[in-house]
């Protein structure tokens, strides 16, 4: 028998004071039973990260979701689609392989991937050049030590508040606080 996704929610007050964006957000994870905490966390990060594209893209009039993640390869982790059903940001997490990103460039106005691992450097070696052409992709990494950090936040239920400010991503849930820098690499 199938081991079934667990099922996560989490509300998520957004204070993005470089984007002046501020909201709180409802949101439900389902965490397929290969994935880990600390790669749902990173999704729930790299949401927080590009909320304020909710309005700046969409003018509030859009739907940021989580996709179906590692259930389905041709899903985005995160994406938002504006009330047309146009996909309007692709964002990965993770060291996917080139032509899944490069086809989610085809099929949404712009792609954002948040690396994490321990590997990223390596597989950024790799991966660069292949990248290149990628006009509507940019590419962060997340430092391990922060990533990993966010694994002790991951509960069945979360409160969190996230504060972005110059770049930085403060995750927190009364108990734990991490300080997430993603660096740009592309």
């Amino acid at each position: 028998m199938a081991t079934k996704s667990t099922i996560f929610k989490a509300s998520v007050q957004i204070a993005d004071i470089d984007h002046a964006y501020y909201a709180d957000h409802a949101l439900t994870l389902a965490r397929h039973p290969s994935e880990t905490d600390e790669r749902m966390m990173m999704r729930l990060c790299a949401l927080a990260l590009q909320a304020h594209k909710l309005q700046s893209v969409c003018g509030g009039d859009g739907v940021l979701s989580f996709g179906a993640g590692l259930s389905d390869p041709d899903e985005p982790d995160v994406c938002l689609r504006d009330f047309t059903g146009l996909t309007r940001l692709w964002i990965e997490v993770g060291q996917p392989e080139d032509k899944p990103l490069l086809k989610a460039c085809g099929r949404a106005d712009e792609v954002v991937l948040y690396c994490f691992s321990q590997a990223a450097e390596i597989w950024w070696r790799g991966m660069e050049a292949k990248l290149a052409r990628a006009q509507n992709l940019s590419v962060f990494r997340v430092p391990t030590i922060a990533s990993q950090a966010l694994i002790p936040m991951a509960q069945r239920s979360m409160q969190l508040q996230a504060t972005i400010q110059e770049g930085v991503l403060m995750l927190g849930d009364g108990s734990h606080t991490v300080d997430l820098e993603p660096a740009r690499w592309k």
